[in-house]
């Protein structure tokens, strides 16, 4: 029998934590499943906790908080599954989710990411993702398809390419890695589950979307606070991203748009929303860039 990994990622969110095993207890055949939580950088050492709810538990402790692609590459290190299945740990899984994931992959190998429909836990008759567009790579743009939507079934039964898989919950086989690699881990913080799609892609392997899957993710419908991390991170990553994955000639062009365009018009905007302290965030996240003109592994940043 072929065995699935899940990997999680912990950060301070323990009772968020016991939540996602209650689930997987709940949802999963555990007999062909091991479960990996990676605490990653909490302040305290949760294992007594995450094994009380899940004794088989696989833990790993990072004392230094690695970002969302470290910590998963810790986990997919230590896992001995024939699938990896990422799943953030705000997430709670459906039943047949691990069965309809794997069978996709079983029935098409050209498939090398897919994600399943991601429902907002709160609000579960909305949709967050059933899937995303194409990259603009000179604006560095694209859509989530199905945001927002009420889920009427309209995505019921639909197996598909997408642009883009969603980093809350999606699978892979193991031996594709072999190919493609782990998570680049100088992203730290957002794009990096876009980069990993792009790298499959340079491996011959398609990114996928199933609506016959369900995950819900206990994310916000709100946009997200603004804060000086993810003003930096999204800044500086999105530069990264693009020089990352297109040519030269494309990489200027963007930064023309971006430094020239789109950086002033968000200092504006935080200028006009009083959020000075954010401004110089966005030159650094800019400036990273210049200062590592070759792909680093340094963050830039303390966390």
């Amino acid at each position: 029998m072929k065995r699935t990994s899940i990997i999680s990622v912990n950060f301070n969110q323990p009772e968020v934590t016991i939540d996602f095993l209650k689930s997987i207890k709940l949802h999963a055949n555990l007999s062909a499943l091991e479960v990996i939580i990676v605490d990653n950088g909490s302040r305290e050492d949760h294992q007594a906790g995450f094994l009380a709810e899940y004794p088989d538990l696989i833990y790993i402790r990072s004392e230094q908080n690695l970002g969302f692609a470290g910590g998963n590459n810790l986990g997919i290190r230590k896992a001995s599954g024939d699938y990896l299945l990422l799943l953030n740990n705000d997430t709670e899984i459906t039943a047949g989710l691990i069965e309809t994931l794997t069978a996709e992959l079983d029935n098409n190998p050209e498939i090398g990411l897919i994600s399943p429909l991601l429902l907002y836990y709160d609000a579960p008759e909305v949709i967050q993702y059933a899937g995303f567009t194409e990259m603009n790579y000179l604006t560095c743009r694209n859509s989530v398809i199905g945001g927002m939507e009420l889920n009427k079934g309209q995505y019921d039964g639909q197996s598909r390419e997408t642009g883009f898989c969603h980093g809350a919950a999606m699978m892979c086989r193991t031996a594709d890695l072999q190919t493609v690699g782990m998570m680049e881990e100088q992203f730290f913080l957002y794009y990096e589950e876009l980069d990993w799609c792009e790298k499959f892609k340079r491996a011959g392997k398609k990114i996928w979307f199933t609506g016959n899957a369900t995950v819900y993710h206990k994310e916000s419908m709100s946009v997200g606070k603004e804060s000086m991390i993810k003003t930096y991170f999204m800044t500086r990553n999105r530069i990264l991203f693009i020089r990352r994955n297109t040519g030269l000639l494309n990489t200027i062009l963007f930064c023309i748009y971006y430094i020239g365009l789109a950086c002033p018009k968000q200092i504006l905007i935080y200028l006009k929303k009083g959020r000075n302290d954010l401004v110089k965030w966005v030159y650094r996240g800019i400036g990273w860039n210049f200062s590592h003109s070759k792909d680093s592994t340094e963050l830039g940043f303390k966390i």
